[in-house]
């Protein structure tokens, strides 16, 4: 990849006087030409969902329900508008069994590929995402409710910026790795392998994500996505589906299914599965994490957090940082697993944040993006079934002398009353010892809490038992490194918001966020086998073989003892006449 970034930054003419005046430049213009011709991505299509054609208006239902009166299916809508998208009949059991008996055929010949073709079907990939956002975006907005800018963030960004940094390093984060030796093994070669796990599973929010690590990797995959975005799921899946035919390969290799939760413990328990991502809730992993030990099922777990975004006294542009905090809590109505649910501000700084804070939010427009383009900033939950418990906390917060600036309740659109919608709201002089500083609240809820120094606010970040992430706005360098050091989180912004996503790192946390890690080199790597294997240097000259002193059936025991004792000393020796002494017993004894 070194050869191709450092070509693509030659001017022509450069390139002109190099390829023309070196024939092992000239090899190496036709490699990077037929390279680039065989990785590059197919044209394919995948048919636009009806509901996602402009003009296209459901009808509107009474109740907003994913359950169908007298049938097992789930009732699809837009929680924006109440608008009927269609029914999804859930996988049974059966289903879940044939799903990956699929998986395991398309998989055994996709383990045999090689990295070019993988790359070539993420080249397919992200060229068809990049033709067709505006698809992509609404299926996006009519499933969860969300405004196109948050689709564009939160679902066609992080998307493609996976796809290219797995084009662009996904091979070296899953190429042999050689490992260093030792004086005793000096004839050996030693090497880690990343290989295809088999099968790997994964109930996930964003569920292109997962399938491109997957596929990468050499795996199929079961994607179970939620009932509450049951309709488009199947649609994701089918552009990765559909791209995997296009480069000529099984489309069975990923498999989408979805499920009502009695049903899931047969895929979560499942002895085909080799391996399970889950993004939810913490009573949900337990459950989920308890059914795949049934089948010693290695399971990563991501469960969300209480992120604390802290706002040192020396920070230079507060209106500046202040939108970076507004998008970090009100973008997809705060329904972002890195979204910032606490703001710690220090003293020198508190007051004029609110200042700033209020106006904007109280000009904060709730709606449905998809209706009405102009006049949306923040859109609809996904259920309203956690406004009760988000009232009660506000109202907790209150008694306790937290101070309610705006909002603070459900909020029944005069346009579209059916939308699950709650006011964008602003709570100042949150404490600790408050209900609602320490449980995630999922909601577009900006929730201010007032720190006395550096070390109080590393202290009211590090009181819940979250530690997904966390940002830090400050100028003093020390100051800074002082947070990300004692901050109890597994990923931390400096100066800005949960960029850690768009560059790949690994991505996870710690306490009772969870444990293992997706995206980047872990990430990849989590989903393969690592397989140690050690190897003779030079076959034709050294090979292995048991000393006479201690080859069965042995000698003279105590002679055998005696060069095992000067192995050791040979071998691992504090010093060179310990070493050497070591060495005189081996050659007495062996």
């Amino acid at each position: 990849m070194l050869v191709l970034d450092l070509w693509q930054q030659a001017s022509w003419l450069q390139i002109i006087g190099v390829v023309f005046s070196s024939p092992p430049a000239l090899l190496v213009y036709f490699w990077i030409l037929t390279r680039n011709d065989e990785e590059k991505g197919v044209e394919y299509s995948v048919p636009v969902p009806e509901q996602c054609k402009p003009g296209w208006e459901g009808k509107v239902l009474e109740e907003l329900t994913l359950k169908t009166p007298g049938s097992s299916a789930i009732q699809c809508y837009c929680p924006a508008n109440g608008q009927l998208l269609g029914y999804v009949n859930p996988v049974t059991p059966d289903g879940i069994d044939r799903a990956v008996s699929k998986a395991h055929q398309a998989q055994r010949e996709w383990a045999k590929t090689t990295f070019a073709q993988r790359r070539k079907v993420m080249q397919t990939l992200l060229k068809f995402i990049l033709e067709n956002t505006e698809t992509i975006s609404t299926a996006a907005c009519l499933d969860t409710g969300k405004p196109r800018i948050d689709s564009a963030l939160g679902e066609i960004m992080v998307t493609t910026e996976k796809l290219k940094w797995t084009i662009q390093h996904g091979e070296k984060a899953l190429k042999a790795e050689s490992r260093p030796t030792n004086f005793l093994m000096m004839t050996k070669i030693n090497e880690v392998r990343w290989e295809p796990l088999g099968v790997i599973a994964a109930c996930f929010h964003n569920l292109l994500s997962p399938m491109i690590s997957a596929i990468f990797a050499g795996n199929g995959c079961i994607v179970k996505g939620s009932e509450a975005t049951a309709w488009s799921s199947n649609y994701f899946a089918d552009i990765v589906r559909s791209a995997l035919t296009a480069c000529g390969h099984s489309s069975d290799l990923v498999q989408s299914t979805i499920c009502w939760p009695n049903v899931a413990p047969h895929l979560t328990s499942h002895p085909g599965i080799s391996h399970i991502t889950f993004i939810g809730s913490r009573p949900v992993a337990h459950a989920v994490c308890a059914s795949a030990a049934k089948s010693l099922v290695p399971v990563c777990v991501e469960l969300g957090g209480k992120d604390a975004a802290i706002i040192l006294d020396d920070v230079k542009d507060l209106k500046k940082i202040s939108s970076i905090l507004l998008r970090g809590v009100f973008q997809s109505a705060g329904q972002n697993c890195v979204g910032i649910e606490r703001v710690i501000a220090c003293p020198a700084v508190y007051d004029r944040l609110v200042e700033i804070l209020e106006p904007r939010i109280k000009q904060l427009r709730v709606g449905s993006s998809l209706n009405d383009p102009e006049d949306v900033d923040v859109g609809a939950l996904i259920s309203g079934a956690s406004f009760s418990r988000l009232e009660d906390l506000i109202s907790d917060a209150v008694s306790q002398g937290a101070r309610l600036l705006v909002g603070g309740s459900r909020y029944t659109n005069p346009k579209y009353p059916k939308g699950h919608y709650f006011h964008p709201t602003l709570l100042i002089d949150v404490t600790p010892q408050m209900k609602i500083a320490q449980e995630e609240l999922f909601a577009p809820v900006f929730v201010l809490m007032k720190a006395q120094g550096v070390n109080d606010a590393i202290r009211i970040a590090n009181s819940t038992i979250f530690g997904l992430g966390a940002s830090v706005f400050g100028k003093n360098s020390n100051a800074l490194e002082k947070v990300v050091k004692e901050i109890q989180a597994g990923m931390v912004s400096v100066n800005d918001f949960a960029i850690y996503y768009m560059v790949q790192l690994p991505f996870g946390g710690v306490k009772g966020s969870g444990y293992g890690r997706f995206a980047g080199y872990e990430g990849l790597r989590s989903i393969s086998n690592p397989k140690s294997v050690c190897a003779d240097r030079f076959p034709s000259l050294f090979n292995a073989s048991i000393p006479a002193a201690i080859d069965f059936p042995i000698a003279s025991p105590l002679k055998g003892w005696e060069m095992c004792r000067g192995v050791i000393e040979l071998g691992y020796g504090q010093s060179l006449v310990q070493r050497a002494r070591g060495l005189v017993k081996v050659v007495r004894n062996g």
